[in-house]
């Protein structure tokens, strides 16, 4: 889960970052979790697909093929991904995360000065922040301050 997520935070909305922003930040992140970096172009369109999959409404979902190759394992309990590259062992880890039925429990913050990927822990999963005490106390506290300028702008309009 851990690899998934930490690819798909790879882009960085609050603090404007972009690992795949260059070859080199790349090449270290990959290098930092024991992986061979993919070609830029190829990381950054498997990024938007994965983002995209998680419900992120800004990503393009561009479905990009990806070579993971498998072996039979007794010790594994009988079949073992064998990625060679970073994409594709975050491909796999990805594809684990589906046959075990938890791939709907990544999911995207929806504020749009945040758009982490996050861990949906929820007993039904049905957690909207990655935090409710950052991006959720946000947009209640602009709702609540919406909500209290329009109750005020209408009491102070003349009767009629």
């Amino acid at each position: 889960m851990s690899l998934v997520l930490d690819f798909l935070n790879t882009r960085d909305a609050e603090a404007d970052t972009d690992v795949l922003g260059s070859e080199e930040t790349w090449r270290t992140w990959a290098s930092d979790r024991g992986l061979t970096a993919d070609p830029l172009p190829e990381a950054t369109r498997a990024r938007e697909a994965l983002r995209a999959a998680a419900g992120d409404r800004a990503a393009d979902d561009v479905a990009p093929t990806v070579h993971v190759p498998v072996r039979t394992s007794p010790s594994a309990g009988g079949v073992a991904f064998e990625p060679s590259t970073a994409v594709a062992a975050v491909y796999a880890a990805a594809a684990r995360l589906t046959v075990l039925g938890e791939r709907n429990r990544i999911k995207i913050c929806p504020a749009d000065d945040c758009r982490r990927a996050f861990h949906d822990r929820s007993r039904n999963r049905s957690r909207t922040w990655c935090s409710m005490r950052v991006c959720g106390n946000r947009r209640k506290a602009r709702t609540f301050r919406r909500r209290s300028t329009l109750s005020i702008t209408q009491m102070e309009q003349p009767c009629g």
